[in-house]
């Protein structure tokens, strides 16, 4: 999903890139041995590319989620957001990176409940806090804390949703293009107008 209106200004190229919008790129070459579209996009206001990767950093390698939950709360705000994107890349993540499985990464994409109990109150909770706006009822936020859940995961679903904002919303305002490591994963379009 896009937004109607689109960005003008062209994403920041190696070349264009000075000061912060440099540094951070060529930080994300060394680390992921390319510069994703989407950190290209953000860069053409640093602030916000600065800001994602920050978040990013701190949900990933100092939260309490095990790398399949961290791609259940990404993908499960991503496709609430529409953000085919994120969408792409948090598919390839899951399956080659973080090891959550085709099986429970393709349900997730159909919006079907996940067969392990644990991952499904999370992907559920999550759901809705992005749905409630971060305003859950006592109910679910039992529930959740009754899988095995805890405060802090709580603040780490806020922390996604923060992350995942930023980057979701710039890529409907740049129409980002799926990069080609994501390819495999890009949103089927003819599937989701069906």
């Amino acid at each position: 999903m896009t937004a109607e209106f689109k960005i003008t200004t062209a994403p920041v190229s190696d070349d264009q890139a000075g000061g912060l919008a440099k540094e951070l790129l060529e930080g994300a070459r060394a680390k992921l041995g390319f510069v994703p579209n989407m950190y290209r996009g953000m860069a053409i206001n640093p602030g916000l590319l600065s800001t994602y990767l920050h978040g990013y950093a701190h949900f990933r390698e100092q939260g309490n989620f095990t790398p399949p939950e961290q791609e259940v709360v990404f993908l499960t705000i991503s496709l609430a957001n529409g953000c085919d994107y994120c969408t792409a890349a948090h598919s390839m993540l899951a399956v080659n990176v973080s090891k959550l499985g085709e099986a429970h990464t393709q349900a997730l994409r159909d919006g079907k409940p996940l067969d392990d109990d644990k991952l499904e109150a999370l992907r559920r909770f999550t759901h809705h806090m992005w749905e409630t706006r971060g305003l859950p009822t006592k109910a679910q936020a039992e529930a959740f804390k009754a899988a095995g859940y805890s405060d802090i995961h709580v603040l780490e679903i806020i922390l996604a949703m923060a992350v995942k904002t930023v980057s979701n919303y710039a890529n409907h305002v740049n129409h980002t293009d799926v990069d080609d490591a994501f390819a495999p994963y890009a949103v089927d379009k003819t599937v989701a107008a069906a």
